[in-house]
């Protein structure tokens, strides 16, 4: 299977929710605003399909050595840093 990246047109900063899957008892359900999806207008796509790929740098180091490969790449995709928080009860 071949991927090919989706690259925004303009820098994204936005916030949103995990939700609870019921059917398979995990926060498995990552909704993206629209905000988000009108950035990447293939994802509107009814007919095409996407997935995703998660790295998780648990060191800065790590996250910086990722950096300088992407630099020497001179990729003009970048990855989307995504932070997860939990809510506390209001």
């Amino acid at each position: 299977m071949e991927k090919k990246t989706l690259i925004p047109r303009n820098v994204i900063d936005t916030d949103g929710n995990l939700y609870y899957d019921e059917r398979n008892r995990a926060f498995g359900i990552v909704r993206l605003k629209s905000d988000l999806v009108n950035e990447f207008p293939q994802l509107k796509e009814k007919q095409s399909k996407f997935s995703y790929k998660i790295t998780y740098f648990r060191k800065i180091e790590e996250l910086e050595k990722t950096i300088k490969e992407l630099k020497k790449k001179n990729n003009e995709a970048l990855p989307v840093l995504m932070w997860l928080f939990k809510n506390e009860k209001e």
